[in-house]
């Protein structure tokens, strides 16, 4: 899974420069454009009740994956930009979670 991130940021990274997009991605750019797109993520479930959340169409689902998409992409190129392993800091985060909550 780590080299498949690192070989994603990568991308990114190429992507980024070869459009000269490199300028406005600082951290604070990216993570306003990740808050839109997690918004645009919410937007597909307004209105919904838990069961429809849990059952959408394909159609909905592949909709929704591309904004997953989008939420990741830009999380992964934030954690680039402020070096920060993002599997490093999900473990972390799960051991602070373990801690906090641990099984009854």
């Amino acid at each position: 899974m780590e080299s498949d991130l690192t070989s994603l940021t990568q991308a990114l990274r190429d992507f980024a420069q070869a459009r000269n997009w490199e300028e406005f991605h600082s951290p604070k750019n990216l993570a306003s454009a990740l808050s839109v797109e997690a918004a645009e993520l919410l937007e597909h479930f307004q209105w919904l009740t838990e069961a429809q959340s849990r059952s959408l169409p394909p159609e909905k689902r592949a909709e929704i994956g591309t904004e997953i998409a989008d939420v990741f992409l830009y999380l992964l190129q934030l954690a680039d930009k402020l070096d920060i392993d993002v599997i490093e800091a999900a473990r972390s985060k799960m051991l602070v979670n373990a801690r906090k909550y641990p099984v009854p």
